[in-house]
């Protein structure tokens, strides 16, 4: 049977009220993660940035991208882990689509 593997980006935005080093341990966290379920292909540290609108009475936040490869059944575990996690307030997981080539 062949493993499927999905290319996958997700963002998440950290409480940037929090001290430095816990953003850090918090962003180091999920990368670690992300890597040992799958392979990370980059990770874009936006840094602090405005939120849209506030976001549990926060209106800045730590923006972290990363895109990564990984089984189908992770993205759903990540995101239960972001969801449980103190100091993340949004996160999304995306699927990216393989691109057709034209013929």
């Amino acid at each position: 049977m062949v493993d499927v593997i999905n290319k996958y980006e997700t963002i998440f935005v950290v409480d940037a009220s929090l001290e430095e080093d816990k953003i850090t341990a918090l962003v180091e966290k999920f990368k670690s993660l992300i890597s040992e379920a799958g392979e990370i292909e980059s990770v874009d540290e936006w840094g602090k940035r405005r939120l849209a609108y506030p976001i549990n009475d926060k209106t800045e936040g730590y923006y972290v991208l990363v895109n990564f490869s990984a089984k189908p059944e992770f993205p759903l575990e990540l995101e239960r882990i972001y969801n449980i996690t103190d100091g993340i307030l949004r996160d999304i997981v995306i699927k990216k689509e393989e691109k057709k080539k034209r013929s």
